[in-house]
């Protein structure tokens, strides 16, 4: 993804990494759904099903963004922040490629001072500095990525 100069250059490559994990998520959570892969059971509603995992991780990034822009007091990008899973895999590309635009901009002048002066209370009450959001922004996707394949490689039960 080619991006505009940004004035705190770890932010851009948090930005591109995020943005080819999330592309690879997809492509890996589309193999899942072509084989029909059931996801463990699990009271999380997150996991009830693959279309409710691909609306989570999908969101999750919409969310992430609003979350950093909200810290850094810059103006955040107006996205639909949480996806119903029904139906939601027909327009997921479409989504996810809306909310990879949307990241490219906001944080061009995030600088390094603020990514990492001092931590805010993220929405599920951890301390995090704005650039480990931006970290765990990246890493979010690429671990849902490896449970699924995980998931696709482990012989079927009977």
């Amino acid at each position: 993804m080619a991006l505009d100069p940004y004035e705190y250059r770890g932010a851009e490559a948090l930005v591109a990494l995020h943005a080819e994990h999330l592309r690879e998520f997809l492509v890996t959570w589309r193999r899942a759904d072509a084989q029909s892969l059931k996801l463990p059971t699990s009271s999380n509603p997150n996991y009830s099903s693959r279309e409710a995992l691909l609306a989570h991780v999908m969101g999750c990034a919409a969310r992430y963004l609003i979350w950093i822009c909200e810290q850094a007091k810059l103006p955040a990008p107006t996205i639909e922040e949480r996806p119903e899973p029904s139906g939601f895999a027909a327009r997921a590309e479409d989504y996810m490629e809306g909310i990879l635009a949307a990241w490219k901009l906001p944080l061009r002048t995030l600088t390094e001072d603020l990514a990492d002066s001092r931590a805010f209370m993220a929405r599920w009450g951890a301390p995090y500095t704005i650039d480990a959001m931006l970290e765990h922004a990246v890493i979010h996707p690429m671990r849902h990525s490896y449970q699924l394949e995980k998931l696709m490689a482990a012989p079927a039960s009977s």
